[in-house]
């Protein structure tokens, strides 16, 4: 069996695109971030020896109904239901090889300012 690392993206503002806002557990109001389809697929149907295991997580997955919520979000934008089934949705934050957050920053070695982690915006609000 090859090696598949773990890749936990975050549901809010990587996948769906979050511009509504929190609105609770079960309400994903917004359309799909550009690509973040796309994106999926490819990492699914990956079929080399170095398989990347995406696996979906967000402040939602310790609520059964928000994990309900982001799986009927996925099949009414679009997303193919085979691939779908391949996805994981842990109710717990995963060890992983890597984490794709669009609220968090990257250690470098050096902490942040108090300031630095004040002045912090997502991607999207840059």
């Amino acid at each position: 069996m090859s090696f598949k690392p773990t890749i936990c993206v975050d549901f809010d503002g990587v996948i769906h695109s979050y511009t509504s806002g929190w609105q609770g557990v079960d309400i994903v109001a917004d359309e799909p971030v550009t690509g973040a389809f796309d994106w999926l697929i490819d990492l699914l149907e990956n079929t080399g020896d170095f398989q990347i295991m995406p696996v979906i997580y967000s402040s939602r997955s310790k609520d059964a109904t928000g994990v309900m919520a982001m799986k009927q979000w996925f099949m009414i934008h679009g997303f193919p239901p085979k691939l779908l089934g391949m996805l994981e949705f842990p109710t717990q934050k995963p060890a992983a090889y890597l984490t794709i957050d669009d609220r968090a920053m990257c250690f470098t070695g050096t902490f942040p300012s108090a300031q630095e982690m004040l002045d912090f915006k997502p991607w999207n609000k840059q």
